[in-house]
């Protein structure tokens, strides 16, 4: 699911390099943790929104044979 994320947000941004994501778990949740250069957090997140939204619909639909939830946070 790591490289999912990566593979997506690299897609999208002007430095690739830059693209972390970081696993958190907890008890009975996934967090992924997209990191991007400061300049490119407006392409990840996108107009109202909806590129965040549309890679958090593929992350979930992905993780659908996960037994815990699964959600990802953007941090600049």
């Amino acid at each position: 699911m790591k490289d999912l994320i990566t593979v997506i947000a690299k897609a999208l941004v002007d430095h690739p390099e830059e693209v972390r994501v970081v696993v958190v778990e907890k008890d009975d949740k996934i967090e992924y943790r997209l990191s991007v250069h400061p300049d490119d957090v407006g392409k990840v997140i996108g107009k109202q929104g909806k590129i965040a939204k549309s890679l958090r619909t593929v992350v979930t639909s992905a993780a659908v044979k996960e037994t815990k939830r699964v959600a990802v946070e953007i941090v600049s």
